[in-house]
Order: structure tokens, then sequence, then C-alpha cells
């Protein structure tokens, strides 16, 4: 679903706001969430109405396969700031990871690889907590994005 229109920045130091005053961007973004000139076609953004669990991982998922990581992480970061405390760690290490994806695309293999450790961190450590992931193989997931950071 498309968000509403938001209002253009009036100085130089403004921040784009939406119709509640809160801080969104207003510019266009490409694929891999860089912003583009004001009037130039950019990637459609998410919405960002909470979902289930299930439901955001399927949008991840979506997105991912579209070559979206940076979306992907937008859908996840709106779960993880939605979502029962007791589950922060998962999302937020979740939608880590899709950053050190969209930094390995953007061809910052540093900040990729550091993205990714600190998402593994977090994903073993709420794995020994024994919450749930929702069908999730954590353990595989962070072996698949190490993996492609390193062929990035």
């Amino acid at each position: 679903m498309p968000q509403e229109p938001l209002s253009r920045p009036v100085a130089a130091g403004d921040r784009d706001r939406d119709e509640e005053g809160r801080a969104r961007q207003a510019r266009p973004r490409d694929a891999l969430g860089r912003p583009l000139p004001y009037g130039e076609q950019g990637v459609e953004p998410i919405d960002e109405t909470p979902l289930p669990p299930d439901q955001t991982l399927a949008f991840a998922r979506s997105l991912l396969a579209e070559g979206r990581p940076f979306s992907a992480h937008e859908a996840l970061e709106v779960r993880w700031k939605s979502c029962p405390e007791e589950e922060r760690e998962l999302w937020q290490g979740l939608a880590q990871l899709c950053v050190g994806l969209t930094h390995a695309e953007r061809g910052n293999h540093v900040g990729a690889e550091r993205l990714v450790e600190r998402a593994a961190g977090r994903l073993t450590t709420y794995a020994e907590g024994g919450g749930p992931t929702y069908g999730l193989e954590l353990r595989e997931l962070v072996g698949c994005a190490r993996e492609r950071v390193r062929q990035a």
C-alpha cells in the first residue's frame, strides 16, 4: 500500500515529515535504499503497518527475492519495534542481517561483515534463550548471510 504523501523540507536542514510530524524520508530511494534526487523514480516504499510474525517473514523473503534487502530490513524493523520485548533480539538480528546484505551489495564489505557478525551475536543469544523462531533455522540464516557477503 502506498504511504501518505510527505511534505518536503522547507529549509536545507529540515527533515521530511509525515502528517503527524514524524520524520519520514520523502526522497525516492533505489532498491538498495540509497536516496535519489526529488522527482526521480525510485522503488515503492513499503507499508509500515506491523504484521504478524509469519506475514512479516513472508514479506521480507519476497523483498529479498526482488533484490531489495534494504526494504526487507525495513519490514523486519517494523516488526522489531512492535513485537513483544522477549522477541526483540530475534527481529533486530534479522533486520541487521538484511542491512549487512545491503552493505555487501553496495560494495561496503567491512560494514557488511560487521553487521552480519553483530546480527549473529544477537541471533545466537536469542536462540540460547529458547524463544520462538517461527520456523527459521537461525544458524543456517547466519551462515547464508556470511556466504553472500563473502561472494559480494
